[in-house]
């Protein structure tokens, strides 16, 4: 028979349970990380992602006294590197450094090659940096502005055209958003790579291009390409000659930010999860690291944890919807 004094010592006993596991793990997450932390980048060595990488992990590095070390594990589309942050240990000792490419582009455009779900096979720790998409054109282009650019698409559907760095991936999707809000025919060229498009813009061979700003700020710095407007609600604090596409009344609702982030497995400790948060926070105050980004055409940007996989909620839903205006087959 249950006595109120035995009902009492169970409760008593389960709360210092409790409250030891909650100690244990606050005292893991103190002296966390205590060897050095692999980060896999889902791409190749030398490109934005793998820069943004070590920038930010080396000063991450320094903050939490421990090396975090990258390693490059590319193919399709960033996803074989993701999955295999995907099946790691979720110790805090592997994490992944990714982009919107495997994250949201791939699980809507390439689904039968994703082994992994984001939203129950990832953590996301924080973003640490953005850069927004802009759209260009040809100098041989004649129109001064957006609005009037949307005016010419409007009364010669099909006329002008567009080139991207394929078929499904995020400058695609990104133009086919702009496309979708202007309520506009421009047909889409896909080349083989970024440099290949702002080539070929510059020569005058097509007329219009989205771009991460990042590859096609020298080409406008320079005047080789003309540039209507990046893809953030707001104008780029880096570019701030350059209008946001929504201040087009027709493109208002445009808002397309290229994030970079860290994430770690599902399953992770909260707490050594907020600690990485923590140090990222800290490590994006180094006027250094900010100006080194800058330079690379990147803005510190700190959204944390459940802000973060929000944000990639949101982003998932605008992606899937172009997928569809743009009548892309999933693969």
């Amino acid at each position: 028979m249950s006595t109120p004094f035995r009902a009492l010592s169970r409760r008593l006993i389960l709360a210092a349970a409790l409250a030891s596991a909650a100690g244990t793990c606050l005292a893991q997450a103190a002296g966390y990380p205590n060897r050095p932390v692999t980060v896999v980048v889902p791409f190749a060595p030398g490109g934005s992602v793998d820069a943004a990488a070590r920038l930010t992990l080396q000063a991450l590095g320094e903050r939490l006294k421990q090396p975090f070390v990258v390693e490059n594990v590319a193919g399709a589309s960033g996803t074989i590197g993701t999955q295999r942050v995907a099946r790691a240990p979720a110790d805090g000792y592997t994490l992944l450094f990714a982009v919107a490419s495997p994250i949201n582009v791939a699980p809507v455009v390439k689904p039968s090659i994703v082994r992994y779900d984001v939203f129950k096979d990832f953590a996301p720790i924080a973003t640490v940096a953005s850069s927004p998409f802009v759209l260009i054109g040809s100098p041989k282009l004649g129109a001064a502005g957006t609005a009037e650019l949307i005016a010419a698409a409007r009364q010669a559907p099909g006329k002008l055209n567009y080139g991207t760095d394929g078929v499904g991936t995020s400058m695609h999707l990104t133009a086919e958003i702009i496309k979708l809000g202007a309520g506009v025919d421009i047909v889409h060229v896909p080349y083989k790579n970024g440099p290949q498009v702002l080539t070929e813009l510059s020569a005058g061979l097509i007329e219009l291009a989205v771009m991460p700003i990042s590859l096609a700020q020298p080409f406008i710095k320079d005047g080789k390409v003309k540039a209507y407007g990046v893809t953030t609600r707001q104008r780029w604090p880096l570019l701030p000659e350059i209008p946001a596409l929504a201040e087009t009344p027709a493109l208002k609702s445009v808002d397309v930010d290229s994030w970079y982030g860290l994430f770690a497995p599902a399953g992770t400790d909260a707490a050594l999860v907020q600690r990485v948060a923590d140090g990222l926070r800290e490590a994006l105050k180094d006027p250094g690291l900010v100006e080194k980004m800058n330079t690379a055409g990147l803005r510190p940007l700190s959204v944390e944890r459940e802000a973060f996989g929000a944000l990639l909620k949101r982003e998932r839903e605008t992606l899937a919807a172009a997928v569809k205006a743009a009548e892309i087959k999933p693969e």
